[in-house]
């Protein structure tokens, strides 16, 4: 007789399996258990740490008159502030929103054209900010530009003039033309 059959305890191939496979869903129900433990303890810590979108701020210097050339468009502060200074032959400064009235795409400048326009739907606007081609109902929004005591020109976009269709934005908002 073999040893097993003496010791009472007959060895069934489905006993081993049965063995096997019990051995593998413990290890599996705790993997699964601890996976989550450890996904509601980093869900608990990242909820102490929230994200936070951090805007530039409302009033910014954008450098000296100087630095700005009679009739251009100064685009570099359109990725970070989202505004754009001209400066026009008279030497008169304006800061115009950089975003179209229409849907509020961000319109590029073509200086070869000496317009705004916007690649959404091909509304036009003058270097002023006036609308004259395309779907645009009004002129491009407008932000307070002033000149600060250090000789320095300073944009305000918490204070802005909404451009009305038909009139002229210099008349109706002088605080929106910074005249040197």
């Amino acid at each position: 007789m073999s040893e097993l059959a003496i010791s009472g305890r007959a060895a069934q191939p489905s006993t081993l399996a049965d063995e096997g496979r019990r051995n593998f869903l413990r290890r599996s129900a705790w993997s699964v258990f601890s996976a989550l433990m450890s996904a509601s303890a980093l869900a608990t810590v990242r909820f102490f740490f929230p994200r936070v979108i951090f805007e530039p701020p409302a009033r910014f210097s954008v450098g000296r008159p100087e630095e700005f050339p009679a009739g251009t468009v100064n685009t570099e502060l359109v990725e970070k502030h989202q505004v754009w200074i001209v400066r026009r032959e008279s030497g008169e400064f304006i800061a115009l929103k950089a975003e179209c009235t229409h849907l509020g795409c961000t319109p590029r400048w073509l200086d070869s054209q000496g317009k705004f326009k916007c690649p959404c739907h091909g509304s036009g606007f003058r270097a002023n900010g006036t609308n004259f081609e395309g779907p645009a109902p009004r002129p491009l929004d407008r932000f307070r530009i002033e000149l600060a005591a250090d000789g320095r020109i300073v944009v305000d976009r918490s204070v802005a003039y909404r451009g009305l269709a038909g009139e002229d934005s210099d008349e109706l908002y002088p605080q929106s033309l910074l005249r040197l």
